[in-house]
Order: structure tokens, then sequence, then C-alpha cells
């Protein structure tokens, strides 16, 4: 027996295309958490779903979870070159920031090497 006035709830609830289409328009409006919570709603029904997985990387939190979000992206499909691109950057600019330690790093080790010598060769020169 049916209540006149409800709907099915399959025919009030919008279908996965049009969710993802929602998502979307959330994510470029700025709504983030509205948009995460569709595109992972979109992922539990496909969890290969390419355009979801993209967009939550798009809107990741951090690095390290962009960087998750493509990776899956990879594995759905390997000649995503826009994912593969964006995990480029990733890694470029951590191992950039790496970089600058270790230049940072040896800076420091050749300024204090300096003034070992230095403390040394007056040592030397007063004890004569």
């Amino acid at each position: 027996m049916s209540i006149p006035g409800l709907e099915d709830q399959e025919s009030v609830q919008p279908n996965r295309e049009e969710l993802l289409m929602m998502a979307i328009r959330s994510a470029r409006s700025n709504n983030i958490e509205g948009a995460r919570v569709m595109f992972q709603q979109v992922l539990r029904q496909d969890r290969h779903n390419e355009r979801a997985l993209m967009w939550m990387a798009q809107i990741a939190r951090s690095k390290s979870e962009r960087k998750q979000w493509l990776e899956r992206v990879l594995a759905v499909n390997p000649d995503n070159d826009k994912a593969r691109e964006a995990l480029k950057k990733i890694e470029y600019s951590q191992s950039a920031r790496e970089n600058r330690t270790l230049v940072l790093f040896g800076a420091i080790a050749a300024i204090l090497i300096i003034i070992a010598l230095i403390v040394i060769v007056v040592l030397i020169v007063n004890s004569n």
C-alpha cells in the first residue's frame, strides 16, 4: 500500500551522473565539503569513477591526500596524463624542498668548518 503524495525514493534521488554533476558544480562554487560528500557517494557506487577521483584530488585537504587520490586515478587508468603530470608536480616540489634542506645543511656545515679552522689557526698563532 502506498501513501498518496509520496514518490518512490529512487525517483527522488539523483542518479550517479546527476550526483557527479552536482558535486562538480558544488566544487566549482567553492562548496568543498558538500562536493566532497557527493563525490564520496559517487565513489561508493562506483569506486573506479575516474572523474570523481580526479575531483577528489583537486579538492584534497593536503598534498599527501591529493597524492593518494592521484595514485588511485592512475591505478584505474594508467594513461591519465593529467593525473600523471599532477603527481609529477607534487613529487618535484617535495624533491625541491628536500634539496633546499640539504643545501641549507651544507651551508651551515661549511660555516661551522670555517669557524673551526679559524679557531684552530688563532690557537696555533697564540701558542707561538
